[in-house]
């Protein structure tokens, strides 16, 4: 259950980030804080900054709060002890690790430009997908699935 709790609190950090960058590309805020160069800006003004038609931070919001809301239902009552908000936080944040790399990759091959805040989306999702991964592959943590 502590992962959860975590996980919790890694999706609200990601949350928070995702809607810093995308209230950036809606033109809410005017500039992004960001170390180095201007990577930030770069990065989330380039042509890869949207995907299908939707801005790439548009996609991280909806992810972490779906994340948040699937750690915070396997915290009640007696879901709290099975392991499927488990299972369902280690299959969609893998999900997630794939896509930051993809865009990592992108930023990196592509735009030759870091976002500092993406890469800390990325490690927030990582992390996630780690903890909730580990949680189902130590023994006993997870009770195993029941057979049908």
């Amino acid at each position: 259950m502590r992962h959860r709790m975590a996980a919790a609190a890694l999706a609200l950090v990601g949350l928070l980030v995702s809607t810093y960058l995308l209230l950036y590309k809606l033109g809410v805020v005017g500039s992004l804080r960001c170390v180095g160069s201007g990577g930030c800006e770069r990065v989330n003004t380039s042509p890869w900054s949207t995907f299908l038609g939707l801005p790439v931070a548009a996609y991280g919001v909806a992810g972490y709060v779906v994340l948040l809301g699937i750690a915070m239902y396997g915290l009640e009552g007696d879901r709290a002890g099975r392991p499927e908000s488990t299972r369902w936080l280690a299959a969609l944040s893998a999900l997630g690790v794939l896509f930051s790399l993809y865009l990592l990759a992108l930023e990196l091959f592509v735009i030759h430009a870091v976002c500092l805040w993406c890469t800390v989306s990325g490690v927030v999702i990582l992390a996630i997908f780690a903890l909730s991964a580990g949680a189902l592959l130590k023994p006993g943590a997870v009770p195993p699935r029941p057979a049908k």
